[in-house]
């Protein structure tokens, strides 16, 4: 009886380790970060950005003075001209809208041009993470900067620095 216990336990050793998934933690926040092509791509993308923002800025401005404007005239108009004003105000609110959405939205030209500059880049990322994972037989790779929560993970697991040899970043 002893014997059988003592190879069920075995077996049950043996089997655990042959299921045992090796994985490992990479942070690619700070991988980027590490990356000069990430940083000359963010600051382009910054760069477009802050233009947009002005444009929208300048554009809200020439609105905002536009309606004080019209306040301020609205008791000496016509009705027929009040309702103008109101329709061309109207008109370049919904306009000041549709920029917005169009550079800033869902999808816009900031989306389109963050795909163009950093998508690439990400790519690059994932692949060299994806070779080192099949050179070391990982079965998962988490990633700690965004989306996951790692209460704890012991920092000989963290492979940030073996991807950023494998992209030849120092």
């Amino acid at each position: 009886m002893k014997q059988i216990t003592a190879l069920a336990l075995g077996l049950l050793f043996f089997a655990t380790g042959l299921f045992a998934q090796k994985y490992a933690i990479i942070d690619t926040r700070y991988i980027l970060d590490k990356m000069p092509e990430y940083k000359t791509a963010q600051q382009q993308l910054d760069g477009v950005a802050d233009t947009w923002q002005k444009e929208i800025d300048t554009k809200q401005a020439t609105l905002d003075k536009m309606y004080k404007d019209y306040e301020a005239e609205q008791v000496m108009l016509t009705q027929e001209l009040q309702q103008k004003r109101e329709d061309q105000l109207f008109n370049l609110e919904k306009e000041l809208r549709d920029l917005q959405r169009q550079r800033f939205g869902f999808e816009g030209d900031l989306f389109k041009k963050r795909q163009e500059l950093i998508k690439p880049i990400q790519d690059k990322v994932y692949n060299a993470i994806q070779k080192i994972a099949v050179q070391r037989g990982y079965d998962f790779v988490l990633d700690k900067s965004e989306g996951i929560t790692i209460i704890f993970a012991d920092p000989k697991l963290d492979k940030s620095e073996d991807v950023l040899k494998e992209l030849g970043i120092r």
